[in-house]
């Protein structure tokens, strides 16, 4: 080869190892992925286009950090860890190999928790689909108000539809079902089409969207189930006994809990051995057990009533609250010196857990106009109450246990009172001592 040829040749070396040298830095001073991703709605306009980056809006460089830098402050989101937390799939697997006797609820409750993601993942996009509102049918007319007197809402409706198919598709373990939604209870093989799913060793019963009503203003609402045994006799063939299958008191529940959708979503479950809480991970999708062994304290400061309508509450519910508001007296139960707090939300599941986790007492007292009260035995006081006496509190009409209480009809209606045992003990006590003529 010619010497100018090796000339030329050295000199293009020369510039091409220039131009790599300028394109690394280049390549080295642009934004990290994670800052600007094209996928994100906050992604510059050029990073979806594919125009050259400038690096003047080049993040900061703790945001480029890579996972095992730890930082200035700790102040890095990347170097966050989770923690070791065991998944709700992992504890139904060791609870129910410890209870023989309750492994057949395994799979039931595993898609309850599934279809607690999926109301989850609704109700955040209710406002912004066209899930709210009321129901229509498929002539587009409203739909008939339910057995409660309630005009139905889509939200209602497709939340309802997620755990019927849930608890009646999980495989041979419930044979019927009774939801709140519903005018009567209903045989899995109705619900699934098939007479294949009518056999089943257990019957359920929910409210699959309670306080539905929040929302339109973006305040917690929840899921509440209850799992019994199948009456004896019932089953295939013999439909008609199944509704003796749902009139059982609440002491024969073999599992319960609920749902709460708020700033976190958490799955609060008890198979009658202690109550448990699982909180859902946005990132991963998986409840992990993040509440063990749940216990309410002795008492509590907080009264979670409607006080709107306390001009029609009992007399003795009327004196409770009020010696409640005392405070420093000890009065409803309340630890001596502490000074009430009211919170009411108009959720049951949200209020209720509320109080579960910080002690005091949720009430729904039977008024002038409804006597009964408001909230269904079966589908909303009975799961809440065993719940909340495995977590160590008490749950009473005012006139005895909640769990005791013998159902007549699916949808019969009773007062409540859940909470810790003393503010729950003190108002039955003032039911005892300040009996109204009217029976109340």
């Amino acid at each position: 080869m010619s010497k100018s040829k090796l000339c030329a040749t050295a000199s293009w070396r020369k510039n091409a190892a220039h131009l790599l040298s300028v394109a690394c830095v280049a390549f080295l001073s642009l934004p990290c992925a994670s800052a600007f991703s094209p996928l994100s709605p906050s992604a510059p306009s050029f990073v979806a286009a594919g125009r050259d980056r400038s690096s003047s809006l080049a993040p900061p460089p703790s945001l480029c950090m890579s996972s095992g830098s730890t930082g200035g402050g700790g102040s890095n989101p990347s170097s966050l860890q989770k923690k070791r937390l065991r998944t709700f799939s992992r504890y139904l697997e060791v609870e129910c190999w410890k209870m023989n006797e309750i492994r057949g609820i395994e799979p039931v409750l595993l898609s309850v928790a599934r279809a607690c993601k999926q109301i989850n993942r609704i109700v955040q996009r209710a406002m912004t689909d066209d899930l709210y509102g009321p129901a229509s049918g498929p002539d587009g007319l409203p739909l008939d108000e339910n057995v409660q007197g309630e005009v139905q809402q889509k939200l209602d409706v497709v939340c309802n539809t997620i755990m019927l198919r849930a608890l009646c598709g999980c495989g041979d373990a419930v044979g019927a079902v009774a939801s709140e939604e519903e005018d009567t209870t209903r045989t899995c093989a109705e619900v699934m089409g098939d007479a294949a799913f009518a056999a089943g060793d257990y019957v359920a019963v929910f409210d699959p969207i309670d306080g539905s009503a929040n929302i339109d203003s973006s305040l917690p609402v929840g899921t509440i189930f209850g799992i019994y045994r199948r009456f004896p006799g019932a089953g295939p063939g013999s439909v008609g006994s199944d509704e003796k299958s749902f009139l059982q008191d609440g002491n024969n529940m073999v599992a319960a809990g609920y749902c709460l959708y708020s700033a976190t979503t958490v799955l609060v479950v008890t198979l009658g051995s202690g109550v448990d809480g699982f909180t859902l991970d946005p990132d991963k999708g998986e409840f992990f057990h993040t509440h063990p062994d749940i216990r309410i304290p002795d008492n509590g400061s907080i009264y979670s009533f409607n006080e709107a309508n306390i001009n029609e509450f009992s007399e003795p519910v009327r004196k409770y609250i009020s010696a409640f508001r005392t405070g420093g007296t000890g009065g409803g139960g309340m630890p001596p010196g502490a000074k009430a707090s009211a919170r009411y939300v108009g959720a049951l599941v949200a209020d209720v857990h509320n109080v579960l986790i910080r002690g005091g007492i949720y009430g729904y007292p039977g008024t002038l106009s409804n006597p009964d009260g408001k909230l269904r035995l079966l589908y909303e006081c009975c799961p809440m109450a065993m719940v909340m006496e495995q977590a160590g509190g008490a749950a009473s009409t005012g006139a005895g246990r909640i769990l005791d209480l013998q159902p007549t009809e699916i949808h019969q209606r009773c007062p409540v009172f859940l909470g810790s045992t003393e503010n729950v003990f003190e108002l039955d006590q003032f039911h005892k001592y300040y009996s109204e003529e009217d029976g109340r």
